[in-house]
């Protein structure tokens, strides 16, 4: 198959302003697909924007958990018809409207228009304002049509990918490529920390955050093939698995995919499945915590 281009949309967010997120939103993806894009990613929540608020202030919990949309809201529907207007996938965040509290969300809209793929985050970050919403319960992943062929697509959203179960599980599910919406701060060891996760599972890696001063830009995608093909049995010379990484300002960045040469190298490398030893780490799925790491705030 063809070379998957992700455009990450680095920029800074209209605030709770849905009409002005959609309208920027709406001119940075037809710039990516100018730019020859496959799949448009947005940073994290963009229909509301990451608000700060006291989560002991219910009237400032009440009136961003109202902010939350459904899948069919017009803001939602917006981006399917631009997205089979150009023909060209979009991951679209937004806070969605839930039983309960809302979620924080992103649907992957395929280049015909059709919602493939709705992801909620699951690890909320519950000592700060996302104590105030629904976590996801999965890690679904999805095979998209791309005018370069079939890709198999998962998500992690922000604090997510400071997990490695995360990632470790989309790869279990079959993710080759997986996409982070971001809003933070990303610095050299968060930068480091998403490398491992394309390192460690063989996947490719795409992350778009908000643009400074919201947050400090830095969006950043890295391959999975960090060896080339050595003779049999060994592994060639250790190759820069960077393909990307954004400065602070407000842009479309472009990261190619090669996703043949991922499969290949899924192919002959030993970090899949294969040598797993799953029945030794029940530890992992263990409900106690244990100092240090007790926090009153967890609702695990």
């Amino acid at each position: 198959m063809g070379t998957i281009k992700v455009a990450l949309l680095q920029m800074t967010g209209c605030g709770v302003d849905k009409d002005a997120n959609l309208a920027k939103g709406d001119d940075y993806c037809r710039r990516a697909r100018a730019g020859g894009a496959d799949i448009a990613l947005f940073p994290e929540m963009w229909s509301a924007g990451i608000k700060f608020f006291d989560p002991n202030d219910e009237g400032a919990r009440e009136e961003w958990q109202a902010r939350a949309i459904s899948r069919d809201d017009p803001f939602i529907t917006h981006f399917r018809k631009l997205a089979g207007e150009l023909r060209m996938a979009i991951a679209v965040s937004y806070l969605e409207k839930w039983d309960g509290a809302p979620r924080n969300s992103v649907s992957l809209i395929d280049r015909r228009g059709r919602v493939v793929l709705t992801y909620a985050k699951v690890h909320t970050c519950e000592f700060d304002v996302e104590c105030s919403l629904t976590p996801g319960e999965e890690f679904p992943v999805c095979t998209l049509d791309t005018e370069q062929g079939d890709v198999r697509v998962g998500f992690m959203i922000c604090y997510d990918r400071e997990f490695p179960e995360t990632a470790r599980i989309l790869m279990l599910n079959g993710a080759e490529l997986i996409l982070t919406p971001n809003a933070c701060t990303l610095d050299e060891h968060r930068i480091g920390q998403f490398k491992t996760r394309a390192l460690e599972n063989m996947t490719g890696v795409a992350m778009a955050n908000y643009a400074a001063p919201q947050n400090n830009g830095h969006s950043v995608a890295f391959d999975a093939v960090a060896y080339g093909a050595g003779g049999e049995g060994q592994d060639g010379e250790a190759r820069d698995t960077l393909i990307v990484e954004a400065g602070e300002a407000e842009d479309v960045y472009m990261a190619s995919f090669d996703i043949d040469s991922i499969r290949a190298y899924r192919e002959r490398e030993a970090w899949g499945n294969a040598y797993r030893r799953p029945r030794l780490y029940k530890m992992l799925i263990a409900p106690e915590v244990m100092p240090p790491f007790v926090r009153p705030d967890a609702t695990r």
